[in-house]
């Protein structure tokens, strides 16, 4: 399977805005195919491009501190300038403005893997010069597309163990392999070149808890003491694997109830091969006592990418009272609230919490199984 093949959901709305005098920024975390979608993208604009990669030193030489000038030098006759990993190059959120406001018949496009490099291409040098999009790893949406409903629920357990990377999903038999080596490569390179990551043993020790405590809350101060750090040095590491797209963090809801937990998080991945791969533990599904875990950390991922894809402005929460009362999502989204629980086995029997029914009586109810997941993903039957 080539991943030339696969059709992204994002590409038909970054080509509604080429030529429209702003760059296209495109985020996300290393490998998840930024650079194939916008060779396909260019492709098909069928006009002269320019591709820089900014992990080359005589590039960003080029592009730091340069001129409308330099830049023209630079492009020649070409329409379209595409960078990539430009967060690689100081400064670039000012080149790219003299590029928008100098080169107005020319299409610039910058892609991005890492938030925590990527200040000066969205704060204030690109103010109102800029449409931003964010690619995720695969989506189950994206591949019901490619394949068929049908193939796609049948692969959701090979999903759960091994994730939506492009390159685990197009090489089949060898997806152990390559989870190792982008594991590491991917969760390590644009962290280790920080300055604020000086041990990256303790990151590879937090990670590792993490990954165990997928789905519970999880409190600093205990991590702290699994890996050896202080609540200070392992908030910073995990906001840093947050900003490098490795984890998400979902924060405790509460309005209404006074036993609602207030300050609680609960850490997931956003892949769970990435996850699976940091324990080294590939079993099956039937020989996993994780699978309610992993259940949720895929469900949440793949409603993440469907609302994302969709311009969705959704917030995620879990909820929980000090009685141990619980509820996996929250979900608020357009002024609506929906409770979400999600069941490996549809025979699993749900009971919302009274407490949360009486306090938010106008929230919608699901539960969430492999059988029913397209209705929460925007499949249309």
């Amino acid at each position: 399977m080539a991943l030339t093949s696969i059709h992204r959901n994002i590409l038909q709305s970054i080509q509604n805005r080429l030529f429209r005098n702003k760059v296209i920024l495109i985020l996300g975390p290393r490998q998840v195919g930024k650079s194939t979608l916008c060779e396909k993208l260019l492709a098909n604009s069928g006009l002269t491009w320019l591709y820089l990669n900014g992990d080359e030193a005589d590039v960003r030489s080029e592009l730091t501190d340069t001129t409308a000038t330099r830049l023209k030098s630079i492009l020649g006759d070409h329409k379209i300038l595409f960078i990539d990993e430009a967060q690689r190059i100081p400064g670039i959120g000012l080149t790219l403005k003299i590029a928008v406001d100098q080169l107005k018949d020319v299409q610039v496009i910058a892609t991005g893997s890492s938030a925590f490099d990527l200040t000066s291409l969205s704060n204030e040098p690109l103010t109102g010069r800029k449409f931003e999009f964010f690619l995720f790893p695969l989506s189950f949406g994206e591949m019901i597309r490619h394949h068929g409903l049908l193939t796609e629920k049948r692969l959701i357990e090979h999903r759960m163990i091994f994730g939506y990377y492009p390159e685990i999903v197009t090489h089949a038999g060898e997806e152990k392999e390559l989870l190792k080596l982008l594991a590491g490569s991917y969760l390590y390179k644009d962290l280790l070149m920080l300055e604020q990551i000086k041990k990256p043993i303790l990151l590879e020790k937090l990670l590792k808890a993490l990954a165990l405590q997928l789905g519970s809350e999880v409190n600093y101060h205990e991590l702290g003491q699994i890996v050896g750090a202080d609540k200070i040095t392992v908030e910073k590491y995990i906001d840093l694997l947050e900003k490098a797209y490795v984890i998400v963090r979902i924060p405790a809801y509460n309005k209404n109830v006074r036993t609602e937990l207030k300050k609680g998080k609960k850490i997931y991945f956003y892949d769970c091969g990435i996850r699976n791969a940091i324990l080294g533990n590939f079993n099956p599904v039937i020989k996993r006592t994780d699978v309610g875990a992993l259940w949720e950390n895929y469900f949440l991922m793949e409603r993440m990418k469907y609302q994302a894809y969709k311009g969705a402005d959704a917030k995620h929460y879990f909820w929980r009272t000090t009685a141990q009362q619980e509820i996996d999502f929250i979900e608020e989204s357009d002024g609506s609230m929906t409770a979400i629980e999600c069941k490996w086995s549809e025979k699993s029997k749900v009971r919302f919490p009274s407490t949360f029914t009486v306090a938010y009586p106008e929230s919608t109810l699901e539960v969430i199984t492999p059988q029913n997941i397209e209705g929460m993903l925007g499949i249309d039957l």
